[in-house]
């Protein structure tokens, strides 16, 4: 789930009796189990536009109004009651500066121990017993295995236990209108889809609102907004969010029916999730075969061009399909991996492999496979 730092003004003189002077607030909160999730990623550096590009920050006063407007009649929202539940809403210096922290980015062997521990495994293992029907119902309608969807909800809020405190409207009001901002010759593109992209959250926030019937003053979430078990943002949960207990209501809150059958909606809508088929597997490197990064995360190697660049299965596997080559920083040393589509499907969750390998991992170990707290082999050479 690498934050930019910008000064900001508020101003005062904002129609209709709006935010522009509420008090900044410090939240006491933490962020949730996972870093956020459904937030698309920002941890690649920065490429040089083409042309330059300017920064498109609007003065709050000029921003709110607009937004209103344009949300009433995009999504036919009462604009008195946007009106209303933006003048209450608050700025979050604490969210500020979170968003403003630079990520650090752990090699494998240091992020995995962050969710994969006796612990969490315990605790998965006891989630899955306990709602052991409606996961094999789940499983068998959408294809996604049930320790899956457990070790998702796992590792995003430890099976619940941390769903985020943050006032949803709070969080996203604050990334869509102070968004932090360097304006960097080569950052201001992307601080400029930032902020959009949470201005537009913030705006299918009241969308979701009304079609579901909730009070958006009293949703609570993660310092980016995304909310409930499964750690949706509003666009995901209008996208994705289904009714898995058919009594006509979307609950990600409350109702684990929803929750489940969510998640797993989430991987086949989403991610391109294939019933059956394998997620990863470990590979070998041949002796003197080049070393090989491969760009993004989609699977676009067939098993023979990765072959042909000297990484094999380490055990034959029939049907998978294309895969992409995995570079992991182990404990004892290089481990190579072939990620196959369910892989990706992972990664459309948090664009992350560090990530997509924990959640794998866990699952295996809620579903008693295998014990990843042992420590893993080096694959650095052929046979290992």
């Amino acid at each position: 789930m690498s934050r930019t730092l910008a000064s900001r003004a508020l101003l005062c003189a904002l129609p209709f009796a709006l935010v522009a002077c509420a008090t900044p607030v410090q939240p006491t909160d933490k962020p949730s189990s996972a870093s956020t999730i459904l937030v698309p990623d920002e941890t690649s550096p920065p490429k040089p536009p083409s042309q330059p590009v300017v920064s498109n920050a609007q003065p709050i006063a000029v921003a709110v109004p607009e937004f209103i407007r344009t949300t009433s009649a995009k999504y036919d929202v009462d604009a008195a009651y946007i009106t209303s539940v933006m003048a209450k809403a608050q700025m979050r210096e604490g969210i500020i500066a979170a968003m403003s922290r630079p990520a650090e980015a752990k090699p494998w062997k240091d992020y995995r121990p962050i969710f994969i521990s006796q612990q969490r495994i315990t605790a998965g293992k006891a989630f899955l017993a306990k709602h052991r029907a409606a996961l094999d119902k789940v499983e068998a309608q959408y294809g996604v295995p049930a320790e899956i969807i457990v070790a998702i909800i796992g590792v995003e809020t430890s099976y619940g236990g941390n769903t985020g405190s943050y006032p949803v409207v709070d969080a996203l009001y604050t990334l869509a209108f102070a968004y932090p901002r360097t304006n960097e010759p080569g950052r201001i593109e992307r601080e400029n889809n930032r902020e959009q992209f949470f201005r537009d959250e913030l705006a299918q926030l009241f969308a979701m609102g009304k079609e579901n019937g909730f009070d958006v003053t009293a949703l609570k979430g993660s310092y980016a907004g995304a909310m409930g078990w499964g750690q949706f943002m509003p666009s995901s949960y209008r996208d994705y969010a289904v009714d898995g207990n058919g009594d006509g209501k979307v609950d990600l809150f409350n109702n684990l029916d929803d929750v489940f059958a969510s998640v797993a909606n989430y991987f086949v809508k989403k991610g391109g999730w294939k019933r059956g088929e394998p997620i990863v597997s470990r590979a070998v490197r041949a002796k003197g075969a080049a070393a090989f990064e491969p760009e993004g995360l989609e699977p676009r190697y067939t098993l023979e061009q990765l072959a042909a660049r000297g990484y094999k299965p380490q055990t034959p596997i029939a049907g998978p399909g294309n895969a992409t080559l995995l570079n992991l920083d182990g404990v004892n040393g290089p481990e190579y991996w072939l990620g196959y589509q369910n892989f990706y499907a992972i990664t459309r969750y948090n664009i992350s492999k560090h990530y997509a390998m924990a959640v794998y991992q866990l699952s295996e170990a809620i579903a008693g496979r295998e014990n990843p707290l042992a420590a893993v082999p080096a694959s650095g050479r052929p046979g290992a």
